[in-house]
């Protein structure tokens, strides 16, 4: 019996815990890739100084590395191929693409020079194609992050950290040469909501509390609850957030200590508007108050604002899914509607068409949220495809297609050399790796060309 052939756009964590899947019943998997490098979020957008995180690109490599996968980088769904073509070319066509848009604060001044979303931030400092040289004014001694997730706490961190933590890590060079020279040594972080809702992880701020040279500050009256927020921290499942809160209290607790970094985390408080001629030079922040039951708290502003000098302002407030042409998409949540991974337009299952990670469920979840994710879009896949007869040709080859169309794609192989490269400059700079950030250093790797080594 001819096996199925199911072709996956994108190359995360969700998509590889799909491939995992549907290569174990025998399902061959066609990945493809907008960059030339695989593994998503793990490569460009976990914090450079959290190594332990990134090595899961080891179990993806040995998925990467079975027979029944074949990888196809640098080639864009959209520009290159089409949704529609691809669902009539595969059995199956799985969308993983991630959602790498920052949503907007929808304020006045969020166009200014100055203001930057979490998201492109992020793949600055972590050596995405699509941020290299971005404009990042570090020149103000103080900056600001809106939002209080673990995004959130890494921009914050990496802001703070002396360029002699970074050192040793695969930080894009760019990005540390900037952040060297830095002359910021303060970060406002701002949540709307309170304490109990905080996003963030006990683990994650514990880490950042800890750092030599970095104080963490915060007012004992943004940890005052009230009676629905106490409801709120004593239920069962709200462990997670009775740890942040002891930690967040001993914080405020403990005599200042001097340090040159400062963290300054702000419950109750959101961005009313940015502030400045031609940059940004300060943000407006409003008071809020919580209201509704337990578990469903919202927070609406009291009228009472206060302003705020810096020269940054990071929004790390939510991802949104660009729009795919061919693909029904909610705007306002960044989903991309499903029943059981299974795509849906007005209640109707499409047919052959799947989703899965951050396009499925929205952007929430850490790494191993996307292992289930991806298995249950891959078993509902599997399970439509036993009722149905192979309907892929067989003597389709989506490289030869490429070819065709003279687009350069970079494969399983190409990936290797790229990543061979890569820790060839890093061992030259004692780091673990230096990444290529052009795309042009990229495709020459990828083809074993020297000229990439001098193309950082």
């Amino acid at each position: 019996m001819r096996a199925p052939r199911v072709a996956i756009v994108g190359s995360g964590p969700s998509a590889f815990y799909a491939a995992e899947e549907l290569l174990k019943a025998g399902v061959l998997v066609d990945m493809i890739e907008r960059l030339p490098t695989p593994f998503g979020l793990v490569r460009s957008g976990v914090a450079p100084d959290h190594p332990k995180i990134k090595a899961i690109t080891a179990a993806f490599e040995k998925i990467l590395a079975a027979p029944g996968l074949a990888f196809y980088g640098n080639v864009e769904v959209g520009r290159d191929l089409d949704v529609r073509e691809l669902a009539e070319l595969y059995d199956g066509l799985v969308l993983a693409c991630g959602a790498s848009a920052d949503a907007p604060l929808g304020i006045d001044g969020e166009e200014l020079p100055g203001s930057l979303g979490a998201g492109a931030f992020v793949g600055w400092y972590n050596g995405h194609p699509d941020h290299r040289g971005l404009a990042v004014p570090l020149g103000a001694e103080r900056a600001v992050v809106v939002g209080n997730g673990n995004v959130a706490l890494d921009v914050a961190r990496l802001l703070l950290s002396p360029p002699e933590r970074l050192a040793a890590t695969d930080i894009a060079a760019d990005a540390a040469a900037a952040l060297a020279a830095s002359r910021v040594r303060e970060v406002h972080l701002l949540g709307r909501r309170g304490p109990v809702q905080a996003s963030f992880t006990p683990a994650e701020l514990r880490e950042l509390s800890r750092l030599e040279g970095i104080a963490v500050r915060v007012a004992p009256e943004d940890l005052e609850l009230d009676p629905a927020c106490q409801i709120e921290l004593d239920m069962p499942h709200a462990d997670n957030a009775r740890k942040t809160m002891k930690l967040l209290c001993e914080i405020a607790a403990a005599p200042p200590r001097p340090a040159a970094r400062r963290l300054h985390l702000h419950f109750r408080a959101v961005p009313a508007a940015l502030l400045g001629r031609g940059a940004v030079e300060g943000i407006r922040i409003a008071r809020t108050v919580l209201e509704g039951p337990p578990a469903r708290r919202t927070a609406s502003p009291t009228g009472e604002t206060f302003d705020l000098a810096c020269g940054l302002v990071v929004r790390s407030t939510g991802f949104r899914a660009p729009p795919l042409p061919g693909v029904p998409g909610d705007a306002r949540s960044g989903r991309v509607p499903n029943r059981d991974g299974r795509v849906t337009l007005s209640g109707r299952v499409l047919p052959g068409l799947y989703v899965t990670g951050w396009m499925k469920r929205g952007p929430s979840g850490v790494i191993g949220t996307n292992r289930p994710c991806g298995q249950e879009t891959a078993r509902a896949v599997i399970a439509d495809l036993a009722g149905r007869p192979v309907r892929s040709d067989p003597g389709f080859r989506l490289d030869a297609l490429l070819a065709g169309r003279r687009i350069a794609f970079v494969d399983r192989e190409g990936w290797r050399r790229i990543d061979a490269c890569e820790r060839a400059l890093g061992a030259e700079a004692g780091k673990p790796r230096q990444k290529l950030v052009d795309p042009a250093a990229l495709l020459a790797a990828a083809r074993g060309r020297a000229e990439a080594a001098a193309v950082p």
